[in-house]
């Protein structure tokens, strides 16, 4: 019995071994350049990677630890450009501070977007450890501006005199108005 002999290439000489590892390596090389190219070798963006470790956010508001919840989109530039500080704020602080982020964009988030009247990104909701609302913050942050906040939450402190960032109170009754029909946020009367 007898081996095939190799088949020619195109100058009719035969294609050994070698040259056919050499084709099959630089195959495999051109496939890791173009899986590159297409982006198929990036780490999650900060948002993305945040938004998907992020805890479920009535586990976050009960588990005993305060809570900054970021309302965010995937297209807006500034939640863009906050997140590499807010990947920060929750490794420094895991443990000690809840980080949960709703993208808007997500029909999922939906009542809650509608509970906490969002209508501009980003925007934090900050929670006690006890999982009330104490603040809100609209706008984009810097690491110190959240860091800032951060502290506050976890310390149970005021929140820092930032602008866009204000301390939510309940609305009891007006025993001096008490029949009278409160204004909205919108009226001018």
């Amino acid at each position: 019995m007898s081996t095939p002999a190799p088949a020619p290439d195109s100058h009719g000489t035969p294609v050994g071994r070698r040259e056919r590892l050499l084709l099959a390596a630089l195959a495999a090389v051109l496939a890791l350049v173009l899986l590159v190219l297409r982006g198929g070798l990036q780490p999650a963006a900060p948002l993305e990677k945040l938004a998907r470790q992020s805890l479920d956010l009535p586990i976050a508001l009960a588990d005993g630890k305060p809570t900054l919840l970021e309302f965010y989109a995937d297209w807006c530039e500034a939640c863009q450009a906050m997140a590499p500080a807010m990947e920060s704020i929750e490794r420094d602080h895991h443990g000690e501070l809840d980080v949960v982020l709703l993208n808007v964009d997500n029909p999922r988030w939906q009542p809650e977007i509608d509970r906490f009247d969002v209508n501009g990104i980003p925007q934090l909701e900050l929670f006690d450890a006890s999982g009330d609302a104490v603040g809100r913050s609209l706008g984009a942050r810097s690491r110190p501006e959240l860091e800032a906040i951060t502290t506050a939450l976890i310390a149970q402190t005021p929140l820092p005199a930032l602008p866009g960032v204000g301390s939510l109170s309940s609305l009891g009754a007006n025993p001096t108005n008490s029949g009278a029909a409160m204004a909205g946020p919108r009226s001018h009367g």
